[in-house]
């Protein structure tokens, strides 16, 4: 049994350095077809390794035997975030081209969508695969609104630096690292941030339209985050007082027996 625990994790390590070699791919790629410059081969290789070293950490400390079908998703997913974050790294040197930065970009929402379903079907679900398909999702709106900012202005940066922030403050206000309970408006909220920032970055709309639906954006994120950290804080009240109440029984119940 441990011989196959071993070998499945050797197996495992494979898949993760075989995801960094196809994001290297994708960037030869990218680089041919757009004569992409130094900075963005450089971001792009950097999202290859950093992406391969943290995986591959996660995937060591979490024991699996097996990265299943969902987190190969997953991966594909992270790869085509990878050129995307490539080419907008390059966009500051010169605008990439539209077509393909969109294409990339679709893909990689539609398949946000894909790997849940997967693991569902396949009984594949798995906490690491939970956070690595959240952090994908989180980098890709990061990166989306790097691109979009450099158009409508820095405002824009807050909806990709909200969740980065939530998980900073996590650090001050321990209660803030409580699990939600399950929410489709947060989802629903999650999944337009991406379709409204690619939209913007699309260039097919009017600039004030542009920046009326990344407002809309915002708008909807800052009222998902408001009303988590408020139903957090109430419940970290509730669970306070009742410790407390719970901390006076005890101490009258000592009492009487004493």
């Amino acid at each position: 049994m441990a011989l196959n625990n071993t070998y499945g994790a050797r197996l495992v390590q494979q898949e993760t350095a075989l995801g960094a070699g196809v994001q290297i791919l994708l960037l030869a790629l990218l680089g041919s077809a757009t004569g992409m410059g130094p900075a963005g081969w450089l971001t792009g290789l950097v999202f290859a390794v950093a992406s391969w070293a943290v995986l591959s950490r996660a995937v060591h400390r979490s024991r699996l035997s097996s990265f299943g079908p969902a987190n190969r998703v997953t991966l594909g997913r992270a790869t085509l975030v990878g050129g995307v974050t490539a080419l907008v790294a390059d966009s500051f040197r010169s605008s990439p081209p539209v077509t393909l930065f969109v294409a990339l970009t679709a893909v990689a929402l539609i398949l946000d969508g894909v790997d849940g379903k997967v693991a569902r079907r396949t009984g594949t679900s798995s906490a690491l695969g939970a956070r690595f398909d959240m952090e994908v999702d989180a980098f890709l709106i990061l990166v989306l609104s790097v691109y979009v900012s450099a158009e409508l202005g820095p405002w824009v940066l807050l909806i990709g630096g909200m969740r980065y922030t939530f998980v900073a403050a996590a650090r001050v206000w321990p209660w803030l690292t409580a699990p939600l309970p399950p929410s489709t408006a947060r989802k629903t909220v999650a999944a337009l941030q991406g379709v409204f920032l690619l939209l913007a970055g699309a260039e097919l709309l009017p600039h004030v339209a542009n920046a009326g639906v990344v407002a809309l954006a915002l708008g909807l994120l800052v009222w998902s985050f408001g009303r988590d950290v408020l139903w957090l804080w109430r419940t970290s009240r509730s669970r306070a007082m009742t410790a407390g109440e719970t901390s006076h029984v005890a101490k009258d119940v000592e009492l009487i027996a004493g």
